[in-house]
């Protein structure tokens, strides 16, 4: 098999759909592009981009293809296994002032044979021999560390997010959909905790106000920027279009293609 007829390559932990990152990983793209939007910044990605997606951040990907085609490979580094490494390898960590949801990396002749390197050990379902797995996620930390020396505090900072202001982080990330218990561990909460406080924050619980809250941004998409439903249902959190319209309806007294046409 040829590198340039791969698909995807993933070593390590699949990731989760979600718009939500529960590990790090790095990204190396192929063919197509990508645009991410993680509540506070834009994220763009081009073929030849090398980036690292941060554990623990929401992100909304937009995937655009180049000829039918959209080409990735993806290395999970997970804690289990950056636990692992640092047990062998010991680093000092500090604190970062590292916030970016991506942060790329420049490409050096390391990065660029490593990624060279993989091609024989893919197989006809596209997938790395698994004897291999860690081994060349081992390297791959290797290099980045050895390119990108403050990444240390990024990979090997387990400690879990801090009790934030609730009403700023919901304000601002009401859009991404993911369940309470995520939005709950995200605000420093447990989710009794998250819900407690949610209540008397807002006057209601958090599944009303989510619900209400991407209701009205939705309504405000699409009367004042004309946005068409089909693309304001996902943006704005819902998961299905003809749930969105029936509950769109029941809030406001008109289908969301109505209220376009106003």
């Amino acid at each position: 098999m040829k590198f340039n007829d791969i698909q995807s390559c993933h070593l390590g932990p699949e990731i989760s759909p979600e718009q939500f990152i529960p590990e790090h990983f790095f990204l190396y793209l192929l063919k197509g592009s990508m645009k991410a939007y993680d509540g506070h910044k834009y994220y763009q990605m081009v073929p030849g981009d090398y980036c690292i997606a941060r554990k623990n951040h929401l992100v909304r990907y937009t995937k655009y293809k180049d000829k039918d085609e959209f080409k990735k490979i993806i290395i999970t580094l997970d804690e289990p296994f950056l636990r692992r490494f640092l047990e062998r390898h010991p680093f000092e960590v500090e604190p970062t002032d590292l916030n970016d949801s991506f942060l790329f990396v420049q490409e050096n002749k390391l990065i660029k044979n490593y990624i060279q390197s993989l091609e024989p050990y893919y197989t006809g379902d596209l997938q790395l021999d698994k004897t291999f797995a860690d081994i060349k996620r081992e390297e791959l930390l290797m290099i980045l560390l050895k390119s990108e020396t403050d990444l240390a505090n990024v990979f090997f900072n387990f400690g879990i997010p801090e009790k934030i202001d609730l009403e700023a982080y919901m304000n601002r990330n009401f859009r991404f959909n993911i369940s309470l218990e995520r939005f709950a561990f995200l605000t420093g909460r447990s989710l009794s905790s998250f819900k407690r406080d949610f209540q008397k924050t807002f006057g209601t619980n958090p599944g009303n106000w989510l619900k209400k809250k991407r209701l009205e941004e939705a309504y405000f998409q699409i009367s004042q920027h004309k946005q068409r439903p089909s693309e304001v249902y996902l943006e704005v959190g819902f998961e299905d279009l003809s749930h969105f319209s029936f509950v769109f309806k029941k809030e406001f007294g008109q289908t969301p293609s109505e209220v376009m046409q106003l």
